[in-house]
């Protein structure tokens, strides 16, 4: 049960972030999960472990990391799509 509901926040996380950035996530709902979860863990590498936690994600962080997640990923899809 913890396996899904980590999947749940991972990709309500990967979704705001997207929100936040004003870029859509590739991949639909698998895209945001992904994001979600690799911006959770980038999040908590960088920023450490503070405001609200939820299915062990503690999500100020989490939503930060999404964030730049989000961003390098489209960044890397627009220089993909010139060349």
């Amino acid at each position: 049960m913890h396996i899904l509901w980590t999947l749940i926040i991972g990709g309500v996380i990967g979704w705001l972030g997207g929100l936040i950035a004003g870029r859509d996530v590739p991949g639909g709902v698998i895209g945001n999960i992904v994001a979600g979860l690799v911006g959770a863990w980038l999040g908590g590498l960088l920023l450490g472990s503070f405001g609200p936690v939820v299915a062990d994600f503690a999500l100020v962080p989490a939503i930060i990391g999404a964030i730049v997640v989000v961003l390098v990923i489209s960044a890397i899809l627009r220089t993909a799509r010139r060349a």
